[in-house]
């Protein structure tokens, strides 16, 4: 029984070394079939045109997605404040309190525009300015708001700038909000008060240019605005630069 058993226990090394394939092993596995491998080709040419395509659709219906969303919600938050009056009243229409809303804004503007309107406008900016923390919050609004105002003022942006910055040969989109002029012992220089966004419209830096090196494009304040808060997206394809007024007087000849 011994002997019986000893024979039947042969190494697995020894079963190898007699003919056996080892499946590992490179040398002795069987090479592809052609069709194997038009088969990886076509499945991997599919997918990466599935996946383009996926991504194509994502590309394009991601703003359109958002404008709905946004607009959607703007809607909403809009017919918000006189809905409420039309429910009490039994008027159950989507979108009159939108609309409601819009009259509001807009007669709201044209009693601002009168003498009364812009007295008693006054008194409430002044109420508001004597609260310790509302008046920053306000007073930063104010003046974003000032920038896209169609009655343009001292505190609105003026004209949209380009300037060189930091270095020669790169350019700073900025927005002209003053001008002052620096008197020297030979000429006195008209300088211009450029500010220049770093965070949207919030933060940024003023630089002191002289008015000659300013580039000027034919673009709105608007149009500059959008460019600063898209990143670059809305900038056309082409800037072309203002005329420059005449040659202006310089200051000493004028005293």
């Amino acid at each position: 029984m011994a002997e019986e058993k000893e024979s039947t226990s042969v190494p697995l090394s020894q079963t190898g070394g007699n003919g056996g394939e080892d499946p590992e092993d490179p040398e002795k596995t069987p090479p592809a079939s052609p069709n194997s491998s038009t088969r990886k080709a076509c499945c991997y040419f599919l997918q990466s045109w599935v996946s383009k395509k996926f991504m194509t659709g994502c590309v394009v219906l991601f703003p359109v997605a958002v404008t709905f969303f946004v607009t959607w919600w703007f809607i909403q938050f809009v017919d918000g404040f006189f809905s409420p009056l039309y429910e009490r009243l039994g008027i159950d229409i989507f979108g009159l309190g939108f609309v409601t809303s819009l009259l509001f804004v807009f007669f709201i503007g044209v009693f601002v525009s009168s003498w009364m309107g812009a007295t008693v406008f006054w008194l409430g900016e002044w109420f508001i300015k004597r609260m310790p923390f509302v008046k920053h919050i306000y007073s930063a609004s104010k003046q974003i708001s000032a920038a896209i105002s169609p009655d343009q003022n001292t505190t609105a942006f003026k004209e949209v700038a380009i300037i060189r910055h930091p270095r020669v040969g790169e350019y700073a989109f900025g927005f002209i909000t003053s001008t002052v002029i620096l008197q020297q012992e030979n000429e006195d220089e008209e300088l211009c008060s450029v500010f220049v966004p770093t965070n949207h419209l919030y933060i940024g830096d003023i630089f002191l240019v002289n008015s000659k090196e300013i580039i000027r494009p034919n673009l709105s304040i608007r149009e500059g605005i959008e460019i600063i808060v898209s990143g670059g997206m809305t900038m056309p394809q082409t800037i072309a630069p203002l005329p420059r007024p005449n040659d202006r007087i310089p200051l000493n000849r004028i005293m």
